[in-house]
């Protein structure tokens, strides 16, 4: 968190995902990762094409995910819940690559990619009250410039994010798709939901 400010707001990466709660999306040919139970790509593995809800008959265990086309969110639990990280092609050797709290991935979920602008709103009461601030691009922090110390609502109106629970894309995740958050419960964060970082990322371009 900001020094200075204990209760500094959760970043913000905008991301042209789907919403995790929104009906399955389509499958697209050619993308997918592999999971390796040990470090280093070792140990026996698993290559994902598409999502799936419940990865734990295909390994006990992930230590480290090589992505070899796509992006995708990756879930601690089960129906996707839990922890949720974000993967862009690339290599993770070992689970500290991808910001992981431990070694356990249940269920996947690739994300389709986006075209268009991001629009967000953010208010710093629940139901959409108090002081509103927009983003339509990366931020950084969200403290610095707003100056919020919690973020306890937003209304996502174009394209999908990314919020983090400490500034400069750091911590826990929370993958914001389009629609109204009334309470900061409703996109899983803490009591005190905050928001000092946001990054715009065109998958178009890293996939």
């Amino acid at each position: 968190r900001l020094r200075g400010h204990p209760h500094a707001p959760e970043p913000l990466r905008l991301l042209p995902m789907i919403k995790t709660n929104s009906p399955s999306p389509p499958q697209h040919r050619g993308q997918f990762h592999h999971v390796f139970e040990d470090r280093n790509f070792q140990g026996r593995n698993y290559e994902c094409s598409g999502e799936c809800s419940d990865l734990h008959s295909h390994f006990s265990r992930c230590n480290s995910i090589r992505v070899d086309s796509g992006a995708w969110m990756v879930y601690e639990r089960p129906n996707y819940s839990g922890y949720q990280y974000y993967l862009r092609r690339g290599e993770y050797p070992d689970y500290q690559r991808w910001m992981g709290f431990n070694d356990c991935v249940r269920s996947c979920r690739m994300i389709p990619s986006h075209q268009g602008s991001h629009r967000m709103q953010i208010y710093e009461r629940p139901e959409f009250g108090g002081q509103m601030m927009e983003l339509t691009d990366d931020c950084p922090s969200l403290y610095d410039r707003f100056h919020f110390n919690d973020i306890h609502s937003c209304n996502v109106t174009e394209g999908n994010w990314l919020l983090y629970e400490h500034p400069h894309y750091r911590g826990r995740q929370h993958l914001m798709g389009p629609g109204q958050y009334r309470r900061f419960n409703e996109w899983g964060g803490s009591a005190r939901a905050s928001a000092p970082s946001a990054e715009l990322c065109d998958l178009e371009g890293l996939c």
